[in-house]
């Protein structure tokens, strides 16, 4: 099964505003958002997208 045009990963820092059905990551520093979405980006063969500085996401097209 090859999943398309999903939301894979949400990583944020303020987990007060997100919440639903996809994995959320919480991270405690701005290096540590920009590295666990890298990973998961290359571990899922996703792109992510930055919906501001605190909150991204991995999604896949």
């Amino acid at each position: 099964m090859m999943i398309e045009k999903a939301i894979l990963a949400i990583i944020t820092l303020d987990p007060s505003k997100v919440s639903g059905g996809a994995p959320i990551f919480i991270c405690k520093t701005k290096d540590e958002l920009e590295n666990v979405a890298a990973n998961i980006e290359a571990i899922t063969d996703g792109i992510v997208h930055g919906l501001s500085d605190e909150l991204f996401i991995v999604v896949k097209h």
